[in-house]
């Protein structure tokens, strides 16, 4: 007995790592920042003013930072990004690096910019998220590479001294907690969030209060084109107001509004669908704030499961189809589903959205978040109703992590090149 209580009680302690590992402030998208963050401790290692800064990206990175805004200005892309890093860039704040943001920095960077002394380039080569930031100054340079994930600096050498290489460890073996969770099933995920202590999962609550907060500013002064005021005018219900939140959230972070997110599993987008609609949606309907915290933290969980078998970055949009599942998955547990409703949830909503691509970081993503609340709202509630689409349909599989597992298949290795078109078409475009 004592055994297995300590068996429980490390797997409890396991989950909440994990969710405290994947689930972090951002400020603005998540791939310019970081290009961001390489290029500020690229900047620090080198210790003397940048005279010539080289980036290489991956196809993903370069996708995702293409036309994204810079939070605080009214700047886009990663060159912007990489130029006011250069004035305040700070890699203690990692993906928070540009929070120093004010307009003599702004006006230094379009001088930085204008001077052209930033080469960013494709490197088609690698597999895999990938940053290398080259600073060089009069006498010395200073080199920074990041692989796998936004954070995970694997190698810095000043001029020909390696300070740092691990070049050689994956990132499953270098960040290997949140690979953790493919030894949990999704009852045990559920099992977790019925019986964790609230106190272990009480930090849920800044992402709930911070992505709240970038939602209520959305609405408020309307950054972006108006889609959250126009999907705020026509809601009429609760349903359709979280769909409003959602899209205003996106809308001020793509178009660079000054306030930070949570995110959830690497992106800042995916916090939004993984923690607002179900914030929202149970503080209308009065429902306990303890059920509305472990509700998140189911959506979190599932977010973190679908992405570990994604990808950090991939061809299909992870708001939709690691977010939008997740959400769907907590929205179903937060309305009283029990454990067979919630797996079913997660397989109404891939069966209905795995096709949603991503091209890139930019406002317009605002709109897929509402389309993925949409359906996460649809398949909870057909998934109450016991509606579940059969397990022989598409890619479907005979459990829920068997489709996720299919999913991830037809991402990974079905659409292999789409990422490449795709880029080809955004950057050869009209």
């Amino acid at each position: 007995l004592n055994k297995i209580k300590e068996e429980m009680h490390m797997k409890t302690n396991l989950l909440t790592n994990i969710l405290k590992d994947q689930v972090t402030p951002a400020l603005g998208c998540t791939e310019p920042g970081a290009v961001a963050y390489a290029v500020a401790r690229a900047k620090e290692i080198l210790g003397s003013e940048v005279n010539k800064l080289n980036i290489e990206v991956d196809k993903n990175i370069l996708k995702n930072g293409f036309s994204v805004g810079i939070p605080g200005t009214e700047e886009h892309g990663i060159i912007f990004a990489a130029a006011l890093s250069l004035v305040i860039g700070k890699s203690e704040y990692v993906l928070e690096v540009l929070k120093d943001v004010d307009k003599e920095s702004i006006d230094r960077a379009l001088e930085i910019v204008d001077s052209n002394i930033i080469d960013l380039r494709l490197n088609s080569h690698v597999q895999g998220l990938y940053i290398k930031a080259e600073a060089i100054g009069d006498k010395d340079s200073a080199t920074v590479i990041i692989r796998d994930a936004h954070t995970n600096i694997i190698f810095e050498r000043k001029n020909d001294l390696v300070l740092f290489d691990r070049g050689d460890i994956t990132e499953k073996k270098a960040n290997n907690i949140k690979f953790e969770i493919k030894n949990f099933t999704i009852d045990e995920l559920i099992d977790y969030v019925n019986n964790v202590p609230i106190e272990n999962i009480s930090f849920i609550q800044n992402g709930i209060d911070m992505n709240l907060r970038i939602a209520d500013a959305g609405l408020k002064e309307t950054p972006g084109v108006g889609l959250s005021n126009y999907l705020y005018n026509k809601a009429g219900d609760v349903f359709t107001m979280a769909k409003a939140y959602t899209a205003a959230a996106s809308e001020a972070r793509m178009s660079g509004y000054p306030l930070p997110v949570m995110s959830s599993a690497g992106s800042g987008n995916h916090g939004l669908v993984a923690v607002i609609p179900i914030s929202y949606i149970g503080r209308e309907n009065k429902i306990s704030n303890e059920r509305i915290l472990r509700s998140v933290t189911l959506s979190h969980l599932i977010t973190i499961f679908v992405k570990v078998y994604l990808g950090a970055l991939s061809p299909v949009c992870g708001c939709g189809v690691a977010a939008g599942v997740g959400c769907a998955a907590g929205l179903t547990y937060m309305l009283g589903g029990d454990n067979e409703q919630i797996k079913g949830s997660i397989n109404n909503m891939i069966a209905g959205i795995s096709g949603m691509l991503c091209d890139g970081a930019k406002l317009g993503c605002a709109y897929k978040l509402s389309i993925s609340v949409d359906a996460a709202v649809d398949a909870a509630k057909m998934a109450l109703e016991k509606i579940y689409i059969p397990e022989d349909n598409g890619i479907l599989g005979c459990t829920a992590e068997k489709t996720i597992q299919n999913l991830a298949q037809v991402s990974n290795i079905g659409m292999d090149h789409t990422d490449e078109v795709i880029l080809d078409v955004i950057i050869n475009k009209c």
